[in-house]
């Protein structure tokens, strides 16, 4: 018992000494006005260790943690010492930028014992990471389902390491593009951390882990993500890549702070998610002719709108590549830049530079555009120039927030667009959502319920006038059912539900009236092109989606 106690006493001892040691390097920080660090809670950067050999650095008190091009952290004990002077003079002579630290001696031993692994470590470069293409076919082997991902990624935190962090992180990201995930949320809670990826549109929790692995994998993705390290009480944004073999895949990083400490959500922008073409994005045949039409005219405008994460960008990007000839000139504007097209000339609004949607848009026009493509209306001055630009000549291509097609012309007007020049400039405006396709493996066809029946036929008698309907004999719906081949889930990929209207003799006297969405989906009734929930329900029928997951989406 006496042995228990004196190692438990030992234990507490050790504690507080190194708390004191912690408290005077935070007193001497303020004293010398520098920055305080605990190392122990920051990835070290093995590559940036190498800088100074470790006698060096043993003699010189220092530690080099973090390396980005030429700008080095470095911790220090004291900024009084003749060699810690001049090994930092040494480093400014040789072009670095210096950042420097104040840490305690116990907390540089911990990164000088990192030397160790210097032999072992494979330096990567800055603002990439690498993911072996043969890890990413070994994580596609091994995942065939969401519970198989957590139990690799459980196996993967449980064994981990300090040094391994980069190896963990990797893990993260290959199991990301192995399952198809457009975003990876790690989000700090009580007790652990809740890691979630994003399938189809739809988050699913993956694993919990525990907060030493998530301080070092925090420290890991702002280094490659070029933010900053000892900033906790802002939000950060940043980007990094993914290099599998020769192709590269953009991550977007996202840093907020909450309540239990720093959320972070990596948006994967893989483009083989845009590699959908005008034809295979979901519209039926009859708006399929028709925006064609419309795609061919050398001006004029055509918006659409939906919620943030609707599909409207790769919308937009699949008529861009409808539309692209050797002939045609296409300049986009965009907040930021996310996927890079082909024989496009894409441009970025950055308000820092003065570079906004307006002030771009006018620079654009003196690039004499054939078709510009403006990711955002958000303002009057915008929304003037982009309609001015579809008077005079240019086809504009551009998003608005408004929940559905009808709401277009009032967004327009209460952005204080004059109306008059409303409907010489815009030819179309189109809403659209995205529905999860129901997996082509196991999806089962089943009776509709009484109450299905009713939401159908309520529906489809809503249809317009001279519009085919659907036959309803025998009403049968698809449902999911989940196997192997959806990870469980039951659905697999997305659809858009579209709906549009034409602005045309009959709607144009209606915009000078400062119409409500009522009068003008009244009027637009003529035209026979269906709403999004006739759309989507003509899609529950043929069985592309459940009548459950348009519901999700879609008012019924």
């Amino acid at each position: 018992m006496s042995l228990f106690i004196d190692e438990k006493d030992k234990e507490q001892i050790d504690a507080m000494r190194k708390q004191e040691a912690e408290d005077l390097a935070k007193i001497l920080s303020q004293k010398y006005a520098l920055p305080y660090l605990d190392l122990s809670r920051i990835t070290i950067d093995i590559d940036a260790l190498k800088i100074i050999p470790e006698q060096d650095a043993r003699a010189a008190k220092l530690a080099i943690f973090q390396k980005v091009a030429k700008k080095l952290q470095i911790a220090i004990e004291s900024p009084n010492p003749e060699e810690t002077q001049r090994a930092l003079r040494n480093l400014e002579e040789n072009g670095y930028k210096l950042n420097i630290f104040m840490a305690s001696e116990e907390s540089l031993e911990r990164a000088w014992k990192r030397y160790a692994e210097v032999p072992e470590y494979e330096a990567s470069a800055k603002g990439v990471v690498e993911v072996s293409s043969e890890r990413l076919a070994d994580f596609i082997k091994q995942t065939s389902d969401i519970e198989s991902l957590r139990n690799l990624f459980s196996s993967s935190a449980a064994t981990q390491k300090n040094r391994k962090i980069s190896e963990v992180l990797e893990i993260i990201l290959a199991g990301a593009l192995s399952a198809d995930a457009s975003d990876i949320h790690i989000e700090p809670q009580d007790d652990q951390i809740r890691l979630r990826f994003r399938l189809d549109g739809v988050l699913h929790d993956i694993l919990d882990f525990d907060y030493k692995v998530f301080n070092l994998m925090l420290s890991r993705i702002k280094l490659v993500s070029g933010l900053k390290l000892n900033i906790k009480n802002q939000a950060q944004d940043g980007r990094f890549s993914i290099r599998i073999g020769g192709e590269e895949v953009e991550v977007r990083t996202s840093i907020i702070p909450e309540s239990y400490g720093e959320s972070i959500v990596l948006r994967i922008l893989n483009p083989k998610s845009i590699n959908i073409t005008f034809d295979k994005l979901g519209m039926e045949e009859g708006l399929l002719k028709i925006l064609e039409k419309e795609l061919a005219k050398p001006n004029g405008m055509i918006l659409t709108t939906g919620p943030t994460g609707s599909g409207k960008t790769t919308t937009l990007y699949a008529f861009l590549k409808k539309i692209y000839s050797p002939g045609t000139k296409i300049i986009t504007l965009e907040d930021p830049v996310e996927y890079h097209l082909k024989n496009i000339v894409q441009t970025q609004v950055d308000e820092n530079t003065g570079l906004s949607f307006s002030a771009g848009l006018r620079s654009i026009l003196r690039q004499d555009p054939d078709v510009i493509m403006v990711g955002e209306i958000r303002d009057l001055e915008t929304a003037r120039t982009a309609i001015n630009s579809a008077l005079t000549g240019h086809l504009v291509l551009s998003t608005l927030h408004t929940n559905n097609a009808a709401g277009t012309i009032p967004r327009l007007i209460d952005l204080g667009v004059n109306p008059s020049s409303i409907a010489p400039a815009v030819n179309v405006a189109m809403a659209q959502r995205l529905v999860r396709k129901l997996c082509e493996t196991c999806k089962a066809e089943e009776p509709a319920t009484p109450e299905e029946k009713n939401i159908i036929e309520k529906t489809v008698s809503s249809f317009p006038p001279g519009r085919q309907k659907p036959d309803l004999g025998q009403i049968s719906v698809w449902r999911a059912k989940g196997c192997s081949a959806c990870n469980n889930i039951g659905y697999k990929g997305r659809i858009g539900v579209y709906e549009a209207i034409l602005i045309d003799s009959e709607i144009e006297p209606l915009i000078l009236m400062n119409p409500g969405e009522t009068e003008i989906l009244k009027k637009s009734e003529s035209q026979g092109i269906l709403n999004m929930k006739q759309d989507g329900i003509l899609k529950v029928l043929n069985g592309t989606t459940s009548l459950d997951e348009l519901q999700r989406v879609v008012e019924l």
